[in-house]
């Protein structure tokens, strides 16, 4: 079966689209071969910095043809029906049609419609241009003369030329012949930029990337990152030295080169009195270089990993050269923020009103930033107020929390006090991705208690599911306040999430406080912190997310918000994940099933009695027991209600399941062997309010009718 090969060739496209774009090709193209009667054995994508690629496998040679019956009038309708059945089925004469009969409507009218498949070449030129058109990036624009015109193509960046080809795995392979604003297809590609400039005709995948190799340029992206990562990670060993790993900057540098070359630069030691991170995050941000530790011992190095597009004839050493001078200017700035942050702010008199009103000593740096934050009344939301105001009553939430969480609330309303005092730092000006992690380097500067470092970073984490969750308590404390102020302030002015919108990713800052008790598994109850019914639901909804990504049903958390009825907690999220878990854990075993069986059964008996207006004994009487099944079952019910109250108690949600689960035995014999509904109404009263109580002791642990399946 023949394959298809396309490439779209424009100028540098911005890697961070590279990798969506190539795969919305794809998609779109197999998408619309599909749609068109054409089906395929396998497509695959690929991607450089000027050409976007696909290649597709066992594509049919042309589509099928289509038959269809088209049922008409009778055929002794009126002429006028006729003839609107004969342009319908697209046909010039009655003598056309078919007669067919049902033997109830008597005779009519059949069309009988072939049409006939379409060549693959055919279908594809008429499908291309129109994706191409249409292709869906980000930020697209027009360029050259034609941009002058209604409806010109908009593209990336100038779209140079379009190769397709269309033919056998072994044989001749013919260009699909199309034209897309002045740019036709056709079977020529070129190589690198600079050392491959000149016209490569294709023949066909194979040769293509065979082709683009030899001119330099390397169509894969996954083996141009496997290649980046291999050169660095052998260059720094040679040196003595290890590459630090970053994912994200690999991909990166991979969509920006379509010949990797991997060269070592350096810059001057004294640099390394910054912060590792603000090396590595200077290096990074402005020259998309890798920075190197000394192997074995953690510390930077005054080294680093660059990625260059060209083999060049010195061996690189002046791209080295170059791209250390620029590095060297960008570490001067960061050295210059370092020390700036640690010196005295000038005018030092306007802060005192604001060191008065948080506590702070204008003696220390980073009390002296809390106090410009203060002073400076940045907003932190319009009907909010400022961001010293805010402090103000994350200090004062973190120094309640401190006690539930076991935290010192000294402790925690000083970490409180500087969490957000970084914010006017030059370091974290220049770099915000620094914030918090600055505030604890300078904390500790001024020799802050090292929980009050702790917390100055954490108080921002988790902020996704793979960040990690603060342990410290003082950390704990003001991380909480942080989150519950953001929570309770936007609830009380109505700025909520509203179906994909959340522009304070409140959503994040709920999970943030559902993970951080999980996991540090707190006992808090949010009820004493909020007052908003609405948020607490709030709060249920992303527990059900959380629990359900870690492997609980969400119809649980409904069962057992629903069930409790021994008062637990509504609020208490570490309560309520223990119940899911000890509930999903009794409904995976063969008494757990059922019992809920039973329980459904019984509930159901119940429900259809009680809309009949059916008395229900207010208590078992043991005396209108008169089948043994009922007497065992009640006996069980009374022994269940036992252990419940223990299990409860104590919060032993395992013995509470087991409890429930030994009930599975007696309710299955008690409904083959007993007839609920006997003739006498006081027996027949009785036994249902048996079944009340199977009811009833279900749903001390969970209302099992929000159970699904």
């Amino acid at each position: 079966m023949p394959d298809l090969l396309l490439e779209l060739r424009s100028e540098e496209i911005p890697a961070r689209m590279q990798r969506k774009a190539a795969g919305d090709l794809r998609k779109a193209v197999t998408d619309a071969l599909v749609e068109a009667g054409l089906t395929y054995e396998g497509a695959r994508e690929y991607w450089t910095p000027r050409r976007l690629t696909l290649d597709i496998r066992g594509l049919d040679a042309r589509s099928k043809d289509v038959r269809e019956d088209r049922k008409g009038p009778r055929t002794d309708a009126n002429e006028k029906a006729i003839e609107g059945f004969l342009r319908s089925a697209g046909l010039t004469s009655i003598d056309q049609a078919h007669k067919h009969s049902d033997g109830k409507k008597g005779e009519f009218y059949v069309a009988h419609i072939v049409k006939p498949g379409r060549a693959a070449e055919e279908i594809i030129a008429d499908i291309l241009p129109g994706i191409i058109r249409e292709f869906p990036w980000p930020k697209s624009m027009r360029w050259g003369a034609a941009s002058r015109e209604p409806g010109s193509l908009r593209w990336v960046r100038p779209l140079q030329s379009i190769l397709c080809l269309f033919g056998p795995e072994v044989g001749e392979t013919v260009v699909v012949d199309f034209e897309v604003s002045g740019i036709r297809s056709g079977d020529r590609t070129v190589g690198h930029r600079f050392h491959a400039p000149g016209e490569i005709r294709v023949r066909r995948f194979d040769d293509y990337v065979q082709s683009l190799e030899r001119a330099r340029v390397v169509l894969d992206a996954d083996r141009r990152k496997d290649i980046i990562r291999a050169d660095a990670q052998n260059l720094a060993f040679a040196q003595g030295l290890e590459l630090v790993e970053d994912e994200g900057l690999l991909e990166e540098v991979s969509g920006l080169v379509e010949w990797p070359v991997v060269l070592m630069g350096e810059f001057e030691e004294a640099f390394l009195a910054i912060p590792p991170e603000m090396i590595q995050l200077t290096i990074r941000t402005n020259q998309k270089c890798f920075v190197t530790r000394h192997r074995g011992q953690g510390a930077l190095a005054n080294r680093f990993l660059l990625v260059s597009n060209i083999e060049a004839s010195d061996g690189g050493a002046e791209i080295a050269r170059g791209n250390g001078k620029v590095v060297r200017a960008r570490l001067s700035d960061a050295l210059y923020f370092w020390r700036t942050d640690q010196n005295p702010l000038p005018d030092l008199g306007a802060l005192e009103a604001s060191a008065a009103r948080f506590g702070l000593d204008l003696a220390k740096p980073l009390d002296q930033r809390m106090a410009k934050l203060d002073a400076l009344g940045v907003t932190f939301h319009a009907k909010l107020g400022t961001q010293g105001a805010r402090v103000a009553r994350i200090a004062d939430l973190a120094e309640v929390l401190a006690p539930m969480v076991g935290a010192d609330a000294a402790l925690s309303r000083r970490a409180a006090l500087l969490a957000k005092a970084d914010l006017t730092t030059e370091a974290v000006g220049e770099f915000p991705e620094l914030q918090g992690l600055m505030g604890r380097k300078y904390a500790r500067l001024q020799n802050e208690h090292t929980s009050v470092q702790a917390a100055i970073e954490d108080h921002y984490k988790p902020q996704g599911p793979g960040d990690r969750v603060p342990t410290d308590k003082t950390a704990l404390a003001v991380a909480l306040a942080d989150k519950l102020d953001t929570l309770v302030g936007f609830w009380a002015i109505d700025e909520k999430p509203t179906g994909s919108k959340d522009p304070y990713a409140l959503r994040r800052a709920a999970l943030g406080v559902i993970r951080i008790i999980l996991e540090n598994e707190l006992r808090l109850r949010l009820g004493t912190l909020i007052t908003s019914g609405d948020l607490l639901s709030f709060f249920h909804d992303r527990l059900k997310v959380q629990l359900r990504d870690s492997g609980a049903r969400h119809d649980l958390v409904d069962a057992v918000l629903a069930g409790g009825s021994d008062g637990a907690a509504k609020d208490d999220l570490l309560d309520i994940a223990r119940r899911v878990a000890e509930l999903g854990r009794l409904l995976e075993t063969e008494d757990g099933r059922n019992l809920l069986a039973a329980y459904r059964r019984a509930a159901n008996i119940l429900a259809a009695e009680e809309k009949k207006g059916t008395r229900v004994a207010g208590a078992v009487d043991p005396a209108l027991l008169v089948e043994e099944e009922e007497r065992v079952l009640s006996s069980a019910v009374e022994q269940a209600e036992r252990e419940l109250d223990e299990a409860l108690a104590s919060e032993n949600y395992a013995s509470a399941a087991a409890a429930l689960a030994r009930l599975r035995s007696p309710a299955d014999a008690f409904f083959d062997k007993v007839l609920v509904n006997a003739e006498d109404e006081a027996i027949r009263a009785n036994r249902l309010a048996l079944l009340a109580r199977i009811r009833a002791a279900t749903q001390r642990v969970a209302d099992f009718s929000k159970i699904a399946g």
